[in-house]
């Protein structure tokens, strides 16, 4: 495997390494000059596991879930096509951070951290741009921390190194849930949970290194509301049950969104009987800490903001991957590319970002974020980098409206499709412990197989790897049930969606390794791929 974590020179990225041996390589990337007006930003980007793009204030949705986000939204850009590259959050992560799909990164789940492929990352490109560093909250990736100045981690069940009496009770208390849900209040205070201890040790890093002249760049990750479902009041009574919106779907609809849904629901039954009654409870839950998150949120740029350093640092608030929070009679993730898994929450604001009326109709990859702070930084992509700079999106500047009329996302770690609860013991399997209700939503059931998707404006194509399709139009069927592929009035769309996926499987294939002799890699600045560029 090519494995590579050294640091990006601002002219050429180092060489690959293939088992050890270096491969000459040429760069032909130009060198774009820095962002007009801005100075050495800072850079922050938060992100939230789990969260669902159309439970955002911004987004419509009626509870007053994310007020300040959603502030935020109107003083930036956002974009109501993003989407994750797969699912699940190391495979998310892991693009995040490496700019390439999940086939090139060899991270195709929750289990394969060490077996990722990159030349250089996020990280070195900050690093070798004279950033201090520092990752707060949860990490679920490949990074380690010597590559920061600063880390301090958390976890769904807690910090791995408690500090004192509190946080070890507060551990002792999220391991209780058994990674699910506490279906009365949280018996720790607000300031106890996660969000607020998270956004306490960010401002002490900035107060304990000062303002200086070395611009820093954070990483802040929210764990939450990831299960286990728990908020403690006030956030507990915000969005009592009785007074949630209607669900866009219900367990009447798995059945026709196949097999591996039904297999879900049994599998959790399996785990949690009559988990289907606490879905109420489990919402509310899940949006009283969506409230709690921004809240923390506003207070983190409040601290910026009095101590003059807001004005100069680009936010950018995204999410891994979403949660299911009560669609067709689930919760938690795992199964297929819905909307409410695959697409996620950005917003980006800052020096150099326009003000965008309404959402940015572009079509959007989490692994587009990387070659963006490339673009902004002026330093070349990195090889393998597999995204493209948003950046002209974001300062107002032309771009090709073609290159991001579509995109793609992945799933399943591949192999054939499970389809009996009968073919795997599931204790066996791991995803339940005898004598316990634990749950792992990621098993070989809902992971198994390989799943495609493509968004382009109103519709959306989604096939696997024995030609069974799916085609929806979003505007007219949100929940995504009335299966229009192969229907013979919408042939000329399907084609369409067809040859977009087509495209996009070749554009992601792993250039890496570049050719040893000769040849020389040719791309553009921006990675875009418009015909004729």
């Amino acid at each position: 495997a090519l494995k590579q974590i050294g640091l990006l020179s601002a002219v050429t990225s180092l060489p690959q390494i293939v088992n050890g041996n270096p491969l000459m390589k040429v760069n032909t990337g130009r060198i774009m000059k820095p962002a007009p007006g801005i100075s050495n930003p800072n850079i922050v980007i938060i992100m939230c596991d789990q969260v669902r793009a159309d439970v955002c204030k911004h987004e419509g949705f009626a509870l007053d879930t994310t007020p300040f986000l959603a502030s935020l939204a109107r003083e930036g850009i956002w974009f109501n096509r993003a989407y994750t590259t797969a699912p699940a959050s190391v495979p998310a992560r892991t693009s995040l951070f490496s700019g390439r799909f999940p086939t090139a990164t060899r991270v195709r789940s929750n289990h394969n951290i060490e077996d990722v492929v990159y030349s250089s990352d996020l990280v070195d490109v900050v690093r070798a741009s004279g950033y201090r560093t520092a990752l707060i909250g949860k990490n679920h990736s490949y990074l380690k921390p010597e590559r920061f100045d600063y880390w301090k981690e958390y976890g769904h069940l807690g910090v791995p190194h408690p500090a004192n009496e509190k946080e070890k009770a507060f551990n002792t208390y999220l391991r209780s849930t058994n990674f699910y849900a506490d279906l009365n209040p949280s018996p720790f205070p607000a300031e106890m949970q996660q969000p607020g201890r998270i956004v306490d040790d960010a401002q002490n890093w900035i107060n304990s290194t000062g303002p200086g002249e070395q611009p820093f760049f954070m990483f802040i990750s929210f764990p939450e509301p990831h299960s286990p479902y728990q908020v403690s009041e006030p956030y507990y009574s915000l969005f009592p049950p009785e007074t949630l919106p209607p669900l866009k779907t219900d367990a009447a609809a798995r059945s026709l969104k196949g097999r591996k849904f039904e297999l879900q629901a049994e599998l959790l039954n399996k785990a949690k009987p009559g988990f289907e009654r606490n879905i109420p409870r489990i919402r509310s839950n899940y949006f009283g800490m969506l409230r709690l998150i921004d809240d923390s949120i506003k207070r983190f740029i409040e601290y910026l903001e009095s101590k003059n350093l807001a004005e100069n640092t680009i936010f950018l608030f995204i999410s891994d991957h979403g949660d299911f929070a009560g669609e067709y009679g689930l919760t938690l993730k795992g199964v297929g590319v819905p909307e409410c898994l695959a697409r996620v929450p950005m917003i980006w604001k800052g020096p150099g970002i326009g003000k965008h009326s309404g959402p940015h109709n572009a079509h959007i990859s989490l692994a587009d974020i990387l070659p963006t702070i490339c673009d902004l930084l002026a330093v070349p992509l990195p090889d393998g980098v597999q995204g493209r700079s948003i950046w002209p999106l974001l300062n107002g500047t032309s771009y090709p409206a073609e290159e991001f009329s579509s995109v793609l996302v992945q799933q399943g770690f591949g192999g054939l499709h499970y389809t009996s609860l009968d073919q795997i013991d599931p204790y066996v399997e791991g995803c339940m412990v005898r004598g316990s209700d634990k749950f792992d939503e990621l098993n070989s059931w809902s992971q198994s197989g390989i799943l495609r998707m493509v968004r382009k404006g109103d519709w959306k194509l989604v096939y696997d790897m024995q030609g069974t399709g799916q085609m929806y139009n979003l505007v007219e069927d949100p929940a995504e049930v009335r299966n229009l592929f192969n229907h013979k009035e919408y042939q000329l769309q399907q084609l369409e969606l067809m040859q977009d996926m087509m495209a996009w499987e070749l554009r992601v294939q792993d250039p890496l390794p570049l050719p040893r002799r000769r040849y020389i890699y040719r791309r553009d600045p921006r990675n875009y791929w418009s015909p004729y560029r």
